[in-house]
């Protein structure tokens, strides 16, 4: 590839076509989680190995709606919007490996083609889809960050409705949950392009955020439903018990992860 650059396809004499730019990456966000309690076996067969259930509430799951704006160094992409806003919905779930409590994503959709492109190099199993959640504002009809406050939210792909929910805010509270409160532990995969070769690409890797920063969370209460679709399985994460949910701003910074192991996972 000499005297091609870029961090991602395409590579271009400049760079300037690469899907996306190099680490790190900066985010700004609106979150709204959604955690309840699920049958602890379907959150067992989406954990290759070596990973495990947890040790406690194995059968907890988060839906996560998030709007974000993104950037690179230097923040070019937040004075050309289309670059840096999209919005994503995901659900984790809490495994273990080698001891250690993990967050893992098992389901998530976003709305860019860049969102997307980075999740797979993260380990995300990112899908596009059509995600949309009501937005605060302290002036007119939008709901304001207070008791009582109510936000909708609402995720579909390839034109089926997958989840809808929505949040009731009841008051302050210390965190965002439990789910997704850990380091992300997450598989790279990618077939080989010869037939019967197994894997090219099997990495276990550990991920989080480079630095972060948070308002002040709020929780309450959730009316979550979930939908059947031919070509997805959110749905058998089916809601047994409701827990909490929750209302967050947030600035994350990704730079990077760390191999745990490779060539063990054994996926096909």
């Amino acid at each position: 590839m000499t005297g091609l650059r870029g961090y991602f396809h395409p590579k271009t004499a400049t760079g300037a076509a690469s899907l996306i730019p190099a680490p790190p990456w900066r985010y700004s966000g609106d979150l709204l989680t959604v955690e309840y309690r699920t049958d602890p076996d379907r959150v067992r067969e989406l954990l290759p190995e070596p990973l495990e259930p947890a040790a406690e509430d194995p059968g907890a799951v988060a839906l996560i709606w998030a709007d974000w704006q993104s950037c690179a160094d230097g923040g070019r992409e937040l004075l050309d919007p289309v670059r840096s806003q999209y919005k994503e919905a995901f659900a984790v779930v809490r495994c273990a490996y080698r001891g250690r409590t993990y967050t893992r994503c098992v389901f998530i959709w976003v709305d860019k083609d860049f969102a997307l492109a980075r999740g797979l190099h993260q380990g995300y199993p990112k899908k596009l889809g059509s995600i949309h959640q009501t937005r605060p504002h302290p002036y007119g009809p939008a709901p304001r960050i207070e008791a009582g406050a109510r936000f909708g939210a609402t995720l579909a792909a390839a034109d089926r409705r997958l989840a809808q929910a929505v949040v009731t805010l009841r008051e302050p509270c210390d965190s965002n949950g439990f789910v997704n409160a850990h380091p992300m532990v997450h598989h790279r995969w990618l077939p080989s392009v010869e037939k019967g070769k197994g894997l090219a690409l099997d990495e276990l890797i550990e991920s989080g955020a480079a630095s972060f920063e948070g308002g002040r969370p709020w929780t309450g209460e959730a009316e979550l439903e979930l939908f059947e679709a031919p070509t997805e399985e959110l749905a058998r994460l089916e809601i047994r018990e409701p827990i909490a949910a929750y209302y967050r701003q947030v600035g994350v910074v990704w730079d990077g992860g760390r191999l745990l192991e490779s060539g063990t996972s054994g996926a096909e």
